[in-house]
Formats: structure tokens, sequence, C-alpha cells
């Protein structure tokens, strides 16, 4: 274990092993923090042999005061969380008072909310932290992450895939798109990646298979929701007859890096990190 003098972190839990990684990596380096699980959202059982508490989505109250309670000057947003219904929600006055001052603003879609999400964290006086700030992860070198290349065919699809991400990003709907041969078959909105994987699987022509491309959008708030992939990724791209993965260099948070790359090269799929001319 290293010691370490960072303030103590709050890790606000969403679905996924992303917490379960920035919890382990504060526990290899003695910071203290405190684990809190969004209810329907993250899983308990990813983590096991940790300490942590749940806490309800819609109470941003509570959620605070038990932040300030540990002692946590440092908040980091981890996993993903499902937008809910105002019903499903039942808002604490907290919550209420943030979702009134947010439908008042013309841009509603999930970055124009994370970054909401964050301001509000700030303004309470919390520190927001990028998960890739947490786990003190290099930025990707542009080019293949494995032993696989895509062919000159797979490299414009990338690029057609980089572009029509990147126009949907602009729109505050996604992050990913699917290509083969120059067709798009698919692009990401509030389904996830793994389900657009699923579903665009269903549409693959003959030949080489689609390639999923994932990148930040242009406006992206990099502390909350970035684009992300680990080892699911690359079974779930597997099972649907992919050839590849191409994500952002810059921007794309990959969960356990050795394992992706191994994962990729098992499964037979390229892995490339591409420039996304931001």
């Amino acid at each position: 274990m290293v010691a370490t003098d960072a303030p103590k972190l709050g890790i606000i839990a969403g679905a996924g092993i992303l917490p379960r990684r920035i919890a382990d990596r504060c526990l290899a380096r003695g910071r203290d923090f405190l684990l809190l699980l969004l209810d329907g959202h993250a899983d308990p059982a990813l983590q096991s042999g940790l300490a942590f508490q749940t806490v309800r989505l819609g109470a941003v109250g509570e959620i605070f005061d038990r932040l300030r309670k540990a002692g946590c000057r440092e908040v980091v947003f981890a996993g993903k969380v499902e937008r809910p219904s105002w019903r499903a929600l039942r808002p604490d006055w907290r919550a209420a008072k943030f979702m009134a001052e947010f439908a008042l603003k013309a841009d509603k879609g999930d970055d124009a909310l994370m970054t909401a999400i964050v301001a509000a964290c700030e303004a309470e006086g919390f520190v927001v932290r990028a998960p890739s700030e947490v786990l003190d992860e290099d930025r990707l070198a542009p080019g293949p992450l494995g032993r696989l290349s895509p062919t000159v065919e797979q490299s414009a699809d990338i690029a057609l895939g980089a572009k029509v991400a990147r126009t949907l990003g602009r729109l505050d709907i996604g992050h990913a798109a699917v290509v083969q041969d120059g067709l798009v078959l698919g692009v990401e909105a509030v389904e996830g990646t793994d389900a657009l994987i699923e579903r665009s699987g269903k549409l693959r022509r003959d030949g080489a298979g689609p390639v999923l491309v994932k990148v930040s959008k242009p406006q992206q708030e990099s502390r909350a929701d970035p684009p992300t992939i680990g080892p699911a990724t690359i079974a779930c791209a597997a099972a649907a007859g992919f050839s590849g993965i191409a994500i952002g260099a810059d921007s794309t948070l990959v969960i356990d890096l050795e394992a992706t790359v191994a994962a990729a090269d098992k499964a037979g799929l390229f892995l490339v990190a591409i420039e996304t001319g931001e």
C-alpha cells in the first residue's frame, strides 16, 4: 500500500465495474473513501469485500449530508445511471429544486444534465474529479492497442463512424456508431452501447463484421459519464460478430486496459485508438 495525502474521496456509484476499480485504486494507494451505491443502479455484488452505503438517487440532500459527515472533499461519479422518470425518482427537496432549475434550461440532454450535476456539487463545496484522474490513467496513444489492426476498408468505416458519432454527440444523444462496409447500422441513444452492439449485430452483412466507434461528445463533461469500454464490451462485440472497436484516444476510458486488450486479441477483434479532431 502506498500512503497518500489526497483528500477523502466520495465515490457515487452507478452500474458496472468502474466504481469497484476506483475503490481498489484508492485502497492500493492508501486513500480514504466513501462508497455510495445508488439504489437500483449499482450492483452490490460487484463491491464484495468493500464497505459501502446505499442511497436513493433522488435523495440528493442526503447524499450531500453523508459526504460531508464522512469528511469527503472530493467526489467522483462512476458507472452508468439510467435517467429515471420523475415518479421513480421520488425527489427530496434538494433534488426537486435542482430539477426545477434544470427544467428551465433549453438543452436537457444527458451531457447537459451531467454538467448541471457537476455544477451543483461544486456549489456545495465539493471538488469533482473525473474517473481518469482518480485512476491516474495515461492518455492512449493513437494506433492499435492489441495485435490486430483494421484493414483499409475498416479504417474507412472507422472514419465514417467517428464522423457520425461526433455529430450525434453534438446533439447530446450518444457516444457511439456502428458501421459496416460504409453503411451505418446503428447509433447509440438512451439504450447504451451494449444494446447498440446487440441490435446492430442483427443487421450485419456478409463479410468482415461491423465496427463499433465510440468517442466523446464535442461538449463532453469529462468528469461525469465519460465514454467507457471494458472486457464486457469486447465480449458483447465478439458475440455479435463484430470485427473491431475504435475509441477516442483522448477521452474514452478503458476499464482494465490490459484485460480489455487481451480479450480483444483472444476474440480476434482489433482495438484501436483514434484521434477525433478536437
